[in-house]
């Protein structure tokens, strides 16, 4: 059951990072696809999926953030910076300057939860 739940964990990792990752570029190239209610709707279940499987995996694993595993306080950190960059990137950004720079931001953010989660360990730069 746990490395079912991994398995579908990564999934979800990959196909939430992608569709981030083509948001961004259609918002920068100021596509209207972007206001189609399919696009505006799925990141959401793909992430709230995500998250469940992530709370699954630390209540079976036995490791929570704040408490007992540093690397996975690290990720959480990192998750809420994801949040709030992705959030200026492609929603409340004054402009496409501001826009695409919380977008590089919030695709590092991205990139050093992967990169603590393969390595479980929150000092992966030092």
């Amino acid at each position: 059951m746990w490395i079912a739940v991994k398995n579908l964990h990564i999934a979800l990792v990959l196909i939430s990072v992608s569709g981030f990752a083509l948001r961004g570029v259609l918002m920068l190239l100021q596509s209207q696809l972007m206001q189609r209610g399919w696009m505006r709707r799925l990141p959401h279940i793909v992430d709230t999926l995500l998250l469940a499987s992530g709370i699954s995996l630390a209540w079976h694993s036995q490791q929570y953030p704040f408490v007992n595993s540093w690397w996975l306080t690290a990720k959480m950190l990192a998750l809420v910076a994801y949040i709030g960059f992705g959030m200026l990137a492609l929603n409340y950004g004054r402009n496409r300057v501001i826009r695409g720079l919380a977008f590089m931001i919030a695709g590092a953010c991205a990139a050093y939860m992967i990169i603590t989660a393969v390595s479980r360990n929150p000092l992966v730069f030092a």
